[in-house]
């Protein structure tokens, strides 16, 4: 599976805690907003906090729209740093390019339905190709790819 990683977030951040005992330490995200289509609108991230690399940590919902990404004491430790002080944050997200490449495949057996989806506006196609990519399991990508192909030979 060929993987690409896009860099959401490249700043540096106030680490914050929430009040009260044990409450978390968190970076915020005002620029990064919830996603509807993730449950809770949650993200995946990978990344680096000052010299801390990581993997697989999730944005969650803040309130509002925005996200935030807890710091748990094991990172806080390493990196030497704590609520108040300012860290270099890199934020990426995988973008798989294979459901474009399983799309692109299956758009060539149907020539019109591939020449419309090429005429839509970029963002557009991005939405579809994110729509199926965001399915886990592969006959529901499937499925998804073939209602796009019939919408597209039907006009819609």
């Amino acid at each position: 599976m060929k993987m690409e990683l896009q860099l959401l977030v490249d700043k540096d951040c106030q680490l914050q805690k929430f009040p009260g005992k044990g409450g978390w330490t968190f970076l915020l995200f005002p620029e990064l907003l919830v996603e509807k289509k993730t449950p809770f609108g949650m993200r995946k991230v990978s990344g680096q906090i000052d010299s801390y690399e990581f993997a697989e940590m999730t944005l969650m919902p803040f309130g509002k729209g925005v996200l935030f990404l807890p710091v748990k004491s094991e990172i806080r430790k390493k990196i030497g740093k704590g609520e108040g002080d300012w860290v270099r944050v890199r934020l990426f997200t995988e973008a798989i390019e294979e459901t474009e490449d399983e799309l692109m495949t299956c758009l060539k057996d149907a020539p019109l339905a591939l020449e419309r989806f090429l005429q839509l506006p970029e963002e557009e196609r991005e939405m579809h190709i994110q729509s199926i990519n965001d399915l886990k399991i592969q006959d529901r990508k499937v499925e998804k790819i073939v209602r796009l192909i019939e919408q597209l030979e039907r006009n819609l």
